[in-house]
């Protein structure tokens, strides 16, 4: 393939990188990020009183109590968005089964140990599940917690429910969110700057996903 790829129209990037996001996946990707951390902050602060303080930095309880819900449809739309660009690269292989079993060679920075993998290895497929139904979740109980008058008395277990759930799977996307980030900032160093330019170097790119590497470079597997 030509080296000459645009990550933007009209901005080429250096022979030695290969692109690794387009521009349109990286403006999906931060506007998702901003929405989703101003939700967790905020409800975080409508969690607990412990961390009520939060809502004075974002204006005040009233203030976030009208906006986390409309920043919750935003996270949504580009969950649904994020979905249509990347699902064709989420689906679980055998060979993600097999990084599956070897994780902990990957926790110890042993890259040799673990099988090649394809553009996304299995923990960020594991991730942006556990995020997409999260989202989901998030959106149905979201809703019914959103206009609390409009629950007719008899079904008021529902709105109890809803929140439970809520709560939960909020907590379970935070998990994952951190867990993310950490990754992504000290175990595979580069991937944030590739989020931020939308290209590695093929040295990064061969080291990390050698079978995208070879697929999107027509480099013969094995070659040097």
């Amino acid at each position: 393939m030509s080296t000459g790829v645009i990550t933007r129209e009209r901005t080429a990037i250096p022979p030695d990188q290969i692109v690794r996001y387009t521009f349109r996946e990286r403006l999906c990707h931060w506007i998702n990020a901003l929405a989703y951390s101003y939700d967790m902050l905020t409800g975080l602060a409508l969690f607990t009183p412990h961390l009520y303080w939060l809502a004075a930095v974002f204006g005040g309880g009233p203030t976030i109590r009208f906006w986390h819900p409309w920043i919750g449809l935003i996270f949504t739309v580009t969950i649904f968005w994020m979905h249509a660009l990347w699902r064709g690269d989420m689906t679980h292989t055998a060979r993600d089964r097999e990084w599956t079993k070897n994780v902990k060679y990957y926790v110890q920075n042993r890259d040799e140990m673990m099988p090649a993998q394809e553009r996304f290895n299995a923990g960020q497929k594991q991730f942006y599940w556990i995020l997409f139904w999260g989202a989901i979740v998030l959106l149905l109980t979201g809703i019914i917690m959103w206009l609390p008058e409009r629950m007719p008395l008899g079904l008021r277990w529902v709105l109890r429910l809803a929140t439970i759930i809520h709560s939960a799977a909020a907590l379970i996307t935070i998990g994952a969110i951190i867990i993310h980030i950490y990754m992504g900032l000290w175990m595979t160093p580069g991937s944030l700057k590739a989020m931020i330019e939308g290209h590695v170097s093929k040295q990064w790119a061969r080291a990390h996903h050698r079978l995208w590497f070879e697929r999107v470079t027509g480099v013969k597997p094995g070659s040097r």
